[in-house]
């Protein structure tokens, strides 16, 4: 029973630490002993909350008080009003922007009515450093369930889980570790993908900054299950605080007994280290993966043979992502039954979703499968901001496809989304409005595919180099109709002949934009318009009869574009003119208009 009254919970993940949480935490420990209350008032930095958009956030228990958008300087009235008085600071409580009413506590919060979290069940409830709060919520449990069961025993109950790797790919779990336990090997390696590289994602970061214990408890699992002694976690060096956490909680775990020798007084031996890698995006895929690890190039391998037979240093090798493995703990708390009780008939489970874009409640999410895209956009993304007209969204990151508004309804699981064009991926889910350019869109992620690419083949080194020059022709207004049949060729020819997934999914977003707007590529090469107003190449400001001649424009205008005389309508040198846009944001009257 803890020896504290109150418990403040502070957002420690990196969107809010860039948001001076950390601040918060030292004003909040100093103010409280100014009270003389630290033997009562426990302050605690755990991991992220989800609600992002809302961050910093701060949560206090008991009374379930949840605190948005915190600053320092809050939280001397926040230590005099609800810690010393019980009366809570209303202004720093969330306000619903339907009934403009404070809501207290965020379970009535519409962001997380329609969440269920399971991997995500302990980012934010405990310290991430502290490994007895882990184990205070049936840490380690799991592993000792594990322990008393025979291998086949834990293999059989994730594959009637039901759990599919949650890395992009959907492969069953459980089948994956029964490949690799019947290849037999003198030394078999478990390693974590912790590689998370999609443009917007940062689920994985957020789990092993919020809860790094459920890794390494599921990594000895899958270790006892396929006969390895070592585990390896492969994470990108620019995550330094996913990294130290990590760190501390391997430490911990050895420290406790319950990773090297003997672990729970059995004869199990498991050990953790961790290699860095670079941030190539191509190394998430597993073979990639596995030959950074040992020191070569980041390249992929065909497959046959897979890592489960021959992997790390040629040994057989399980890879599961982060996700995959925070949900491996719980289906052994509450059983596979349970597990597979969530989600549909092929898509078990929860899913997390880092919701991103033109959204109002960008953050951190997990729903089971089956919700709709919705439910994900209106009733937890909380709509599009500005009250701008919904248009598409992308899932699945570069390697994913974009959705419209007659897929709203579509439930979210594995076999549905490859069905509408596009792929659930790691969990990257990025929001567009009317105000987003298609081919652009296309071109940003054909762009990153370019660069990421590892080189080693041709259809994905120059196929996606030349895919990148085509839409770079068509928003700049060069590009033809024949170019538009040359996107759809080439994409369908490096979608079958490239070496691995990356390269195999990399014209996912041309082929789901030309399929899904196709209008708009033709009023770029026909018209020489972008619909959307975002391509510069093709735009045009124009001083409309509203004009009053007030002359803020002209003031405004960096190369002197705009002339008019005082009190008479003004015009833009289209020469002149670098379509900064800076007219239309000066002008009063809209007068100006973008074509």
């Amino acid at each position: 029973m803890s020896k504290y009254n109150m418990h403040i919970l502070v957002c420690g993940g990196t969107g809010c630490l860039s948001s001076q949480s950390n601040l918060i935490v030292e004003n909040l420990e100093r103010y409280i002993k100014e009270a003389n209350m630290e033997n009562q008032v426990q302050v605690l930095k755990t991991g992220c909350f989800g609600f992002c958009e809302k961050g910093p956030i701060v949560k206090i228990l008991p009374d379930n008080t949840f605190y948005v958008q915190v600053k320092p300087e809050d939280v001397e009235e926040l230590v005099k009003e609800h810690v010393i008085k019980g009366r809570r600071v209303d202004r720093l409580l969330y306000q619903d922007p339907t009934t403009s009413e404070h809501v207290e506590d965020s379970k009535h919060m519409d962001f997380y009515k329609k969440q269920q979290r399971v991997a995500l069940r302990n980012c934010g409830f405990i310290d991430p450093d502290n490994i007895e709060e882990y184990i205070a919520r049936d840490g380690y449990a799991a592993l000792g369930m594990a322990l008393s069961m025979s291998t086949q025993e834990v293999i059989d109950e994730v594959k009637k889980s039901g759990l599919r790797g949650r890395g992009g790919g959907g492969f069953p779990t459980g089948l994956k570790w029964e490949f690799a336990s019947k290849n037999a090997a003198d030394q078999k390696y478990v390693v974590c993908n912790a590689d998370e590289g999609d443009p917007g994602a940062f689920m994985d970061r957020s789990i092993l900054e919020g809860d790094p214990h459920s890794i390494v408890e599921a990594m000895a699992i899958c270790g006892y299950a396929i006969g390895a002694t070592k585990g390896l976690v492969y994470i990108r060096a620019e995550y330094p605080l996913a990294v130290n956490r990590l760190q501390t909680a391997i430490r911990s775990a050895r420290e406790y007994g319950l990773l090297g020798k003997n672990i729970l007084g059995t004869d199990f031996e498991f050990d953790i280290e961790i290699k860095f890698g670079a941030g190539a995006f191509v190394c998430g895929e597993e073979t990639a993966l596995i030959h950074s690890m040992e020191g070569m190039r980041g390249e992929p391998t065909t497959k046959p043979p897979f890592p489960a037979a021959s992997g790390y240093w040629g040994k057989p090798t399980n890879v599961n992502n982060v996700e995959t493995l925070a949900n491996i703990p719980v289906i052994f708390l509450k059983g596979a039954d349970w597990f597979a009780s969530i989600g549909t008939e092929k898509s078990k489970g929860t899913k997390v979703f880092a919701l991103a874009g033109k959204i109002n409640n960008v953050g951190l999410i997990e729903v089971p499968m089956g919700t709709t895209l919705r439910e994900v956009i209106y009733d937890i993304g909380g709509g599009i901001k500005d009250g701008k007209k919904f248009k598409a969204v992308q899932t699945g990151g570069p390697s994913g496809g974009c959705l419209t508004e007659e897929d709203l309804d579509t439930p979210i699981d594995f076999d549905n989304l490859i069905a509408k064009g596009s792929m659930m991926g790691s969990g990257g889910m990025i929001v567009m409005d009317e105000d987003d350019c298609m081919p652009a869109v296309a071109k940003f992620y054909l762009e990153f595919t370019e660069e990421e690419s590892c080189g080693k083949c041709t259809p994905c080194r120059i196929g996606t180099k030349r895919l990148s020059e085509i839409l770079s022709k068509i928003v700049s207004g060069k590009g033809t109709e024949e170019d538009l049949e040359i996107l759809k060729e080439l994409s369908q020819v490096i979608r079958d002949t490239a070496l691995c997934g990356l390269g195999q999914t990399a014209p996912n977003p041309v082929l789901s934009t030309l399929n899904k707007f196709e209008d708009e590529y033709i009023a770029h090469v026909r018209e020489k318009r972008c619909p959307a107003g975002q391509c510069s190449a093709l735009l045009q400001y124009k001083i409309t009869d509203k004009c009053i001649g007030c002359t803020a424009c002209a003031r405004v205008c960096p190369v002197n574009a705009i002339t008019g005389a005082v009190k008479a309508k003004h015009t833009i040198d289209q020469e002149k003119c670098i379509k900064c846009g800076a007219c239309m944001e000066k002008c009063k009257f809209k007068a100006i208009v973008k074509e």
